[in-house]
């Protein structure tokens, strides 16, 4: 990666976190960062994988999920205070990119916080299934030996978690292996984000601190995909985009429909 796109595409990042609430262009971001529109865009993409629009939008759902944690009875004016102003737009867009309606998200904080705090002493139920399926990904998932948290891993449309996964699941404890499967024909990407335990329901939700870890290279499924990868975990970077998915009800749904079956 060019260093001087990326302190560029860092510092427009910096300046969209600081003006959410008033109208952005490509245009003026690319003026900003001394860039064509044309280039800026490409150069944006490489640096973050997603489009300056859709970076913006995830930065303006996170910063909607930030004000619900801290002021749930101002929702109706969350949205304009990011720079969305119709209600409606912003409920669509927090629920495509979360998972979940901003009423709901708010509503169900606090119980899937201690959902996942009962799995930091006992394993998932699924822990060391090894499902004879295909097709399937195996993830060997490294992580910082002193990391204690929860692990989610999921097969994403874009190189980037900016919505619900076609498949997932999560580790905890001392376990760094998982399998994935139940995924459709396609191209996708594996992804994986590790937060640490905690018992500030804020921090599963808001998750600008935790690990991340991905495939460079995207993965193509058929029916007889079988593959065996490794996904190294590291500290976030200035440009990684937000985190918008809201991970802990992805753990919650699998484990129900893995009771279910």
């Amino acid at each position: 990666m060019n260093d001087e796109h990326a302190e560029a595409v860092r510092q427009t990042i910096q300046y969209m976190k600081e003006h959410l609430d008033e109208p952005m262009t490509t245009e003026l971001l690319a003026d900003l960062a001394g860039y064509s529109p044309y280039h800026f865009s490409r150069i944006f993409k490489r640096v973050t994988g997603i489009s300056v629009r859709q970076y913006l939008s995830a930065l303006r759902v996170e910063s909607g999920k930030t004000e619900l944690l801290q002021s749930p009875s101002l929702l109706v004016k969350i949205g304009m205070n990011i720079g969305l102003v119709s209600p409606g737009t912003f409920n669509t867009r927090f629920k495509q990119l979360v998972g979940l309606s901003p009423k709901r998200f708010r509503s169900t904080t606090e119980s899937l916080h201690r959902y996942v705090n009962q799995y930091e002493h006992k394993p998932l139920a699924w822990a060391g299934e090894e499902s004879q399926v295909l097709p399937r990904i195996r993830c060997r998932i490294e992580a910082p030996e002193a990391f204690r948290g929860m692990i989610y891993v999921g097969l994403f449309p874009r190189p980037v978690p900016d919505q619900k996964p076609v498949t997932g699941t999560a580790v905890n404890l001392k376990n760094r292996t998982c399998t994935l499967t139940g995924m459709p024909a396609g191209t996708f990407y594996v992804l994986a984000a590790g937060i640490p335990w905690s018992l500030n329901p804020k921090d599963y939700f808001l998750l600008g601190k935790s690990l991340r870890g991905k495939l460079e290279e995207p993965v193509h499924i058929d029916r007889g995909t079988d593959l065996d990868v490794k996904i190294a975990l590291r500290e976030p970077l200035p440009h990684d985009p937000p985190i918008v998915v809201n991970l802990p009800l992805l753990l919650f749904e699998k484990d129900r429909n893995n009771s279910a079956r």
